[in-house]
């Protein structure tokens, strides 16, 4: 049995007065999830954007300077999220943010294990403030984390509702696809919610979202928040009948932690109750073609 400890954080935005604060704030959440045993760690989408309290009200208030402050403190980030996985001896998928690359704005999750950086993923598909408001772009292409728990795969929020992202990281052997969410309503949160349990069910494999929750109304761009955490899995034996293997209250900070035999998944691939993975390629023979079969008139 391969045993993992998956921790997904609903992570609160706070205000911070100085970088002391925001390394306190972090080093604080990942000595909680090493002490509950956690071997990976999930932050949210844009959990990076408390950085740009950094800058002062000013700053934070405006979308673009707010931006431009976090980039700013990137690289500070990520040494402090590579020391923590490295002095825990854990794997982190750190709060994704924006970063600018190549005369582009791309928002980013960089993931990091006890050897140090791994990789990072950029998000493919981007909402409509992302495309309207904030000039942020879609990233090149997806990446697979091979590591010493398992494969692993990154969907970013509104990736995850779009099944072919996840359908080529499981094909490439994700065993877990990770969400990590920013959403201002219910119904954003839903959204993505319902991507994870989808991905999960069709490509038979654990998916976990961690999101940002509570308000942060000092910067525009991640000022109302929604989400509860969770870990999900496919509705099959051996797995829970909901396929919800852990989840959060909703809009309350903290850590959901869940323990994931990840030999079912090969199991379940192989031998589940039914076999979306394995029939996945039958729906292209039925789609060449779509019949249109109207109603004949009624005679008057």
């Amino acid at each position: 049995m391969r045993h993992v400890t998956i921790a997904a954080a609903a992570y609160p935005l706070d205000w911070l007065d100085d970088w002391a604060a925001y390394e306190a704030k972090v080093r604080a959440w990942v000595e909680q999830a090493a002490r509950d045993g956690a071997d990976l760690l999930v932050f949210p989408e844009y959990g990076a954007m408390e950085l740009a309290s950094l800058g002062g009200a000013e700053v934070a208030a405006d979308l673009e300077a707010a931006l431009m402050e976090v980039v700013r403190h990137r690289p500070a980030m990520e040494a402090l999220f590579a020391g923590l996985a490295q002095a825990h001896e854990l794997y982190i998928l750190a709060p994704s943010g924006p970063v600018i690359e190549g005369g582009k704005r791309l928002n980013r999750a960089s993931f990091f294990g006890p050897g140090g950086p791994i990789g990072s993923q950029d998000k493919a598909i981007m909402t409509r403030f992302e495309r309207e408001d904030w000039d942020v772009a879609g990233g090149a292409g997806l990446t697979l984390f091979d590591t010493a728990l398992g494969k692993i795969g990154v969907v970013i929020c509104y990736d995850s509702e779009f099944p072919l992202l996840s359908r080529a990281l499981a094909e490439a052997g994700a065993e877990i696809l990770l969400v990590p969410s920013a959403t201002d309503t219910v119904a954003g949160y839903s959204r993505v919610r319902v991507g994870a349990m989808a991905r999960a069910l069709e490509n038979q494999c654990v998916t976990v979202q961690a999101p940002t929750c509570g308000p942060a109304e000092w910067c525009p761009a991640i000022d109302e928040n929604r989400g509860a955490a969770a870990l999900y899995g496919p509705p099959d034996r051996g797995w829970p009948e909901t396929g919800v293997i852990a989840q959060g209250a909703m809009d309350e900070p903290g850590w959901v932690i869940g323990t994931v035999d990840l030999d079912l998944v090969a199991l379940s691939r192989a031998d589940g109750g039914v076999l979306p993975f394995a029939h996945w390629p039958e729906q292209a023979e039925r789609v060449v073609r779509v019949a249109i079969a109207g109603e004949k008139p009624r005679n008057a």
